[in-house]
C-alpha cells in the first residue's frame, strides 16, 4: 500500500504531544513489556500493520518468547499468561471494544484485584494511545515493516 500522508509532518505539535504521552508510559506504574503486549493485542484487534510490527519487535528485543507472542490473539486458551496479563488483555478489549459494551462490570471487577487505582488509569491511557496511533497509521497508510527498537533508557 502506498502511504496517504504523513500525520507527523503535517501535524507536529499533536505528534510531540503523542511522544510525550509515549514517554509517560514508559515510566509509568505497569511495567514496560506489559504495556507493549497490551500494545500489541489492541493493535491485533484493529489491524495496524505498523504497529504490529512495533510491538512485536519491542517486545522481542524485551525477551518476550516466540510462543506467547504467536498465540496472543487465543490468550485466553494459552497457559503461559499471569493472571495480571490476562486481566490487563481484559480490560484492553473491553476498553478498544467499546462500543460492543461499555466495558463491562465483569471486565472490571476481574481487573481491581490486579491493578491499583493509578495502574488501572495507566492501564486504560495505554490502551487509549494506542488506539489513537492505530487509527492515525491505518488512516494515512503508515509502512509496516520500517519500525527500528530503540534502548529502553534505564
Amino acid at each position: 500500500m502506498k502511504p496517504r500522508f504523513n500525520a507527523y509532518a503535517a501535524a507536529p505539535g499533536i505528534y510531540q504531544a503523542m511522544i510525550k504521552a509515549e514517554e509517560y508510559l514508559h515510566h509509568c506504574s505497569l511495567e514496560v513489556p506489559l504495556v507493549h503486549l497490551v500494545k500489541l493485542r489492541v493493535s491485533q484487534i484493529n489491524g495496524c500493520a505498523y504497529c504490529l510490527d512495533m510491538h512485536w519487535k519491542d517486545l522481542r528485543a524485551l525477551g518476550e518468547s516466540e510462543q506467547r507472542l504467536y498465540s496472543l490473539d487465543a490468550w485466553r486458551e494459552c497457559k503461559w499468561y499471569t493472571e495480571r496479563e490476562r486481566a490487563a488483555l481484559a480490560w484492553a478489549e473491553a476498553v478498544t471494544l467499546v462500543s460492543q459494551g461499555h466495558v463491562p462490570d465483569a471486565v472490571y471487577d476481574a481487573v481491581r484485584p490486579h491493578f491499583t487505582d493509578a495502574e488501572l488509569a495507566d492501564l486504560t491511557f495505554a490502551v487509549c494511545t494506542i488506539n489513537s496511533w492505530n487509527r492515525i497509521a491505518i488512516s494515512s497508510r503508515t509502512e509496516a515493516g520500517t519500525y527500528q527498537v530503540k534502548k529502553e533508557k534505564a
